[in-house]
């Protein structure tokens, strides 16, 4: 059986897990813990790794009972097909996740606009604006060196 990832509504991935694990269907949610500030205390709480995303393990024939969880919107799509996600990739972010360093895990994803720090090649460390997102590639602006650079998906 494949792992399929599946997207949800905001804030139901923990609940849209522990809804198809009642109908029988093996589902993963990464969490982690952060630590939130409200105005009168700090709270450690239990917050999904992926925003939007779970993994889900059933057979092809049995897809459409993620549907059966209201919280589901859809299956995440890889060049016109399903995403199938490896068993060796579950297990290591299960196993990177119960590893029991206590550091401050995130997952970014990068937008239009936002200022990042290339860190391989020949234009190492230097500043660039991603202004393009392709499937394949980010097309970088690098102010600094007044030009365009597209690198490839990493």
């Amino acid at each position: 059986m494949n792992w399929y990832v599946v997207y949800t509504k905001p804030k139901w991935e923990k609940r849209v897990a522990e809804q198809l694990n009642r109908l029988g269907i093996s589902c993963y949610c990464p969490t982690t813990i952060k630590v939130r500030q409200w105005s009168d205390r700090k709270k450690k709480v239990e917050v999904p790794l992926f925003n939007h995303y779970i993994f889900v393990q059933l057979s092809e024939k049995d897809r459409n009972m993620v549907f059966l969880s209201p919280g589901v919107i859809r299956y995440l799509f890889w060049l016109g097909k399903h995403a199938i996600v490896k068993d060796e990739e579950i297990n290591t972010i299960k196993k990177w996740l119960n590893s029991g360093n206590s550091m401050d895990i995130s997952v970014v994803e990068y937008n239009v606009g936002a200022t990042i720090k290339v860190n391989s090649g020949p234009f190492i460390d230097q500043k660039a604006i991603i202004q393009e997102i392709t499937n394949t590639h980010y097309v970088l602006v690098l102010e600094s060196l007044g030009c365009v650079l597209k690198m490839k998906h990493s």
